[in-house]
């Protein structure tokens, strides 16, 4: 399953950041091969519309779910429309690969 995680860096055991439409990056994980990639988040310098322009790069990568520690509501109602599952940061999650292994364990709060 393709995982699309928010990040404050470019790397895997990047601390997380807990905003989605303002974070520095989005890190996609492929929850099956571990194999990971960062793309810079295009909503992170915008004016307006972060949160929508960084949905719609998720949904431009076929991410299949969604990990952010909040999700504005213009970003949640794009990923809605989209049908992706959205997920929270727990509290002890502090970086991404904590975040990729408590997905899998099923350890993480869906977002309603």
């Amino acid at each position: 399953m393709k995982i699309i995680l928010s990040a404050q860096t470019p790397d895997i055991n990047s601390p997380i950041e807990r905003r989605f439409g303002r974070c520095p990056y989005l890190l996609e994980v492929d929850t099956e091969t571990d194999e990971w990639q960062a793309l810079s988040n295009p909503g992170v310098g915008q004016s307006g519309g972060a949160g929508v322009a960084a949905a719609q790069l998720v949904v431009d990568q076929k991410g299949e779910a969604v990990i952010s520690g909040d999700f504005g509501p213009n970003a949640a109602n794009a990923l809605k429309a989209a049908s992706l599952p959205m997920y929270l940061y727990n509290l002890e999650c502090t970086t991404v690969q904590q975040a990729v292994e408590q997905f899998k364990l099923g350890q993480l709060e869906l977002f309603k």
